[in-house]
């Protein structure tokens, strides 16, 4: 399996998780699905702002199950450019998920 696949396959892991929480998030399946787990997290982390979605991940206690926790993966961030991974740490950080584990 490529990387690539294994990192659509965490993509579909997080979609669902989310829906064994009792949230829907059609909106992140349906761009996995039309455009493949790297390419949504490229056009989610384009965006330059905390999606609704991570919101609610953060509100149930799964940020440690978001998009953004599977692009700092050391074995992912490679799919990704300095840049969307810096993106997808800020909004952790701004959701205070690395407090208390550094």
């Amino acid at each position: 399996m490529t990387l690539e696949a294994e990192f659509h396959q965490a993509m579909m892991e997080v979609y669902e998780v989310a829906k064994d929480h009792d949230y829907n998030a059609a909106y992140f399946k349906r761009m996995i699905d039309e455009h493949g787990g790297v390419e949504a997290a490229k056009r989610l982390l384009a965006k330059r702002e905390i999606q609704s979605g991570l919101v609610r991940l953060w509100e149930l206690g799964l940020l440690n199950s978001s998009m953004e926790a599977a692009v700092l993966q050391e074995r992912f961030s490679v799919l990704f450019t300095e840049a969307e991974v810096q993106e997808a740490r800020q909004r952790l950080e701004q959701l205070d998920f690395f407090r208390g584990s550094s």
